[in-house]
């Protein structure tokens, strides 16, 4: 982990709302892996006040403006204008100055990856699992389950299909895809490779029913949570969940920004997971 002061290289408008920036991030291609984050900060501003976390959607190299430079490492994040803070990110341009700290977090556990793998994403519950896709070593045998509101929602199909993933697209309206719920399409899918072992990312009604849809099949899954987070490193406890085997008199809670953001579903108690997609105390990003 290390705190970067480093500048933007690129920040586009992918889907309306949504930005895809390119950051330089020395290191980052070595050190971060699929599901981690990084607590991001605009230098120049005040506000807000808090680091905002955003998980890591690939790491890469640019290449270099002469023969004597060597090529740029960079990380590129996905957000959605949806508060104060995404507000000013969206208005940030090539050489602007920011800070990272991370990479953070525990990822995803590889050695899971083997066999059929079935990733199923929500909005920017996809960034995490770019990555992950990126390390399947077959990637034949993996599928990504994308879903959202509407066609807006929908973002980075053409970069999972480039990775030889079969994609499937759902939107609740049915503006684009399959009409429907995206774990209507798990359902599914889950019948035609009932040995998969799943992994998910997105809003907490969602992971939900991907937890319920795979216990009842005794299916693994990993999920990533999208807690608010304000310190990244555990010492605020503000991103705390239930973990599995919790009561009042035994309590067990676990930070997401250190435990996780990636569980095992096993290791958490579902009936009493809130997330701030529940409730109206998250922080305005």
């Amino acid at each position: 982990m290390k705190n970067h002061k480093t500048i933007v290289l690129s920040n586009q408008e992918i889907s309306p709302g949504y930005f895809r920036m390119r950051i330089l991030a020395p290191e980052y291609n070595r050190l971060a892996k699929p599901g981690q984050f990084v607590m991001f900060r605009v230098q120049r501003s005040l506000l807000p006040l808090l680091r905002r976390p955003f998980g890591i959607f690939r790491a890469g190299f640019m290449p270099a403006d002469c023969d004597t430079m060597p090529p740029k490492e960079f990380i590129e994040i996905i957000y959605k204008v949806v508060g104060s803070g995404t507000e000013i990110m969206q208005g940030l341009h090539y050489g602007d100055p920011i800070e990272l700290l991370g990479p953070l977090g525990a990822g995803f556990d590889l050695s899971l990856t083997g066999g059929d793998s079935i990733m199923v994403g929500g909005g920017i519950g996809l960034v995490p699992l770019y990555m992950l896709a990126e390390s399947i070593a077959d990637p034949s045998r993996a599928e990504v389950l994308i879903g959202g509101r509407t066609r807006d929602d929908v973002i980075t199909v053409t970069e999972f299909e480039r990775l030889g993933v079969k994609t499937f697209v759902s939107t609740e309206d049915g503006s684009l895809g399959d009409e429907g719920l995206v774990t209507r399409v798990l359902e599914s899918r889950l019948e035609k490779k009932p040995g998969a072992r799943v992994f998910a990312c997105g809003p907490m009604p969602m992971i939900r029913a991907v937890e319920k849809i795979c216990r009842s099949r005794g299916v693994q899954l990993q999920v990533s949570l999208e807690e608010l987070m304000a310190c990244g490193v555990g010492a605020c406890l503000g991103c705390v969940v239930k973990g599995e085997g919790h009561t009042n008199d035994n309590p067990s809670y676990l930070c997401t920004c250190k435990v996780g953001p990636v569980f095992h579903a096993g290791d958490l108690a579902w009936e009493d997971t809130v997330s701030a997609d529940d409730c109206e105390c998250g922080a305005d990003r």
